[in-house]
């Protein structure tokens, strides 16, 4: 793998609105970075698409095993979501996507955590960097076919949702392009779908339903919205009250994942792997460099990173209460100077391409620069 530097697009900014990359500067900064982009071989990418199906299966195992254990304590997991998240373990509704992020060094791949539930970054990696590799390097490839499979996935999912597929979230950017490009995907499918923010979903007591604001019932719902959040919303017991008549995509199992603690029980269930890094619970243990994190964190918040007992970096935010997890600290610069994390994507449990961020800091945060990436 090389970092390589190249000039923009001289209408960079234009190219990447119309694919929908509206947010590429945040707070007068570049977000979308395609000054520099990475290039790999081909058997790199062989090697990412192979780990990550690998940790797939073993996230697929880790969930039965938290299950059978009885681990919710542990993972902070309410009691009052439990028996629904085992009910949808069992009888697998719909799914669509998730997000690895994983350490590489161009030696070393390991697993940094799972974003299973709200993963974002989705119109970057899959619509934003492809243009810019047919604009750039039209002979090259790229590790991508995301967008290919949703398409695919929404078709199998065809005969299984109700429709029209209603797709809704905060009332921000990122997060309303996101959803706006996963409806995209869905039409293309063939499915009706319907858009509105999750403060526009009513609650209709005497047909016991969500509504959507023309007071029709909601039955398959695409949030972009995390399940402890919408759990402890005023809506949050009728969630879980109606989920027999209500899909919510991603189902509420997905809690098994979105949690950190998840790191946790991955090492305690295959401790040595090459593709984990230590991880614990109950405090950092014997290790000399750690890096805390919070079971239910986003966007790099509330995150302590330890090295040989100075503290380097301690970022802020509104998820110091609910516990940690602690992971064995692990060195993102790749070729001295430059941090990565890779961010490998799932469709239906498959891995189908991957987007890499620039961290300035230890800590990834909602800022960090997105690179595009080919390989030859």
């Amino acid at each position: 793998m090389q970092r390589h530097r190249i000039l923009t697009r001289p209408d960079w900014q234009k190219k990447v609105e119309q694919v929908g990359l509206t947010y590429h500067t945040i707070a007068g900064q570049t977000y979308w970075d395609e000054s520099v982009y990475w290039e790999f071989t081909s058997v790199e990418i062989d090697r990412i698409e192979a780990a990550t199906a690998e940790l797939q299966k073993m996230c697929l195992a880790a969930g039965d095993y938290i299950l059978d254990k009885s681990r919710y304590d542990a993972l902070r997991i309410p009691p009052s979501a439990r028996a629904r998240i085992r009910e949808t373990w069992n009888s697998e509704p719909p799914a669509l996507y998730g997000r690895m992020d994983l350490a590489y060094n161009g030696r070393d791949l390991k697993l940094l955590e799972y974003n299973a539930d709200t993963p974002t970054s989705l119109v970057e990696a899959a619509v934003a960097q492809w243009y810019w590799l047919e604009d750039r390097f039209p002979d090259a490839d790229q590790f991508n076919s995301i967008h290919d499979q949703l398409i695919v996935k929404w078709k199998d999912l065809a005969s299984n949702v109700r429709q029209p597929v209603y797709f809704a979230c905060e009332p921000c950017d990122e997060d309303w392009m996101t959803i706006t490009y996963l409806r995209d995907t869905a039409q293309q499918s063939g499915l009706s779908t319907e858009a509105l923010t999750m403060r526009e979903i009513g609650w209709h007591p005497a047909l016991h339903r969500f509504v959507d604001g023309s007071s029709r019932p909601m039955e398959t719902v695409m949030k972009l919205y995390p399940w402890e959040a919408l759990l402890s919303d005023s809506f949050g017991p009728h969630a879980l009250e109606t989920m027999g008549t209500v899909q919510w995509i991603e189902p509420i199992w997905k809690m098994l994942w979105s949690n950190k603690g998840l790191l946790a029980v991955l090492w305690e269930m295959y401790p040595g792997h090459e593709l984990l890094l230590p991880a614990y619970l109950d405090g950092p243990c014997h290790m000399a460099a750690w890096v805390r994190k919070p079971l239910l964190g986003r966007e790099g918040a509330n995150v302590i990173v330890n090295l040989n007992g100075i503290t380097v970096e301690n970022t802020g935010g509104r998820y110091a209460d609910g516990g940690f997890v602690y992971q064995q600290y692990i060195d993102l610069a790749s070729d001295g100077s430059s941090r990565i994390v890779l961010g490998s994507w799932l469709v239906d449990g498959e891995p189908c391409g991957m987007g890499i961020r620039e961290p300035d800091s230890y800590v990834t945060n909602n800022a960090s620069r997105f690179v595009p990436h080919l390989f030859r």
